[in-house]
């Protein structure tokens, strides 16, 4: 019989994410967390001979957060690009769960044609330590690079 060991476990700080747009890519080394999830649509179908309903996938979307240091002007200039120019800047994440110590080796997911929903353009707050910001953000494709070998 087989025993997940802890050590065996994927740590939550052992990984690495990637932003490519217009051709570069850049670290988000100052990403504290993501959280990237597909909603699935179903369409809820009753039929002759059974009372209750039964589903039918029809779609998806995907959507996502993210909280990060305030040490980056990226998401500002993209913003605000988009306020005077109309230009939405679309861009892919790369996200790694790479965790040495875990037996179950890593995994690249890639989300692509990322849009951000909200961006904070200026902030001040005297009781934090430090700053940080929440982007959420929805994408429309998804690619995965590389599993968990589980």
């Amino acid at each position: 019989m087989a025993k997940l060991e802890a050590g065996s476990l994927i740590s939550g700080q052992e990984g690495r994410a990637y932003l490519k747009a217009d051709g570069k890519n850049e670290e988000l080394m100052y990403l504290r967390q993501i959280n990237a999830v597909l909603k699935k649509k179903k369409t809820a179908v009753r039929t002759l001979g059974r009372r209750g309903e039964q589903y039918k996938s029809s779609g998806y979307s995907g959507s996502g957060t993210m909280r990060a240091y305030y040490v980056s002007s990226l998401f500002r200039r993209q913003a605000i690009d988009y306020m005077k120019s109309g230009r939405d800047a679309a861009f892919d994440l790369l996200v790694i769960n790479e965790d040495p110590q875990s037996g179950f080796g890593s995994q690249a997911v890639v989300l692509k044609n990322c849009s951000l929903d909200r961006v904070v353009l200026a902030k001040l707050d005297v009781d934090q330590d430090f700053l940080d910001e929440e982007l959420t953000f929805t994408f429309e494709d998804a690619e995965l690079l590389d599993s968990f070998s589980s």
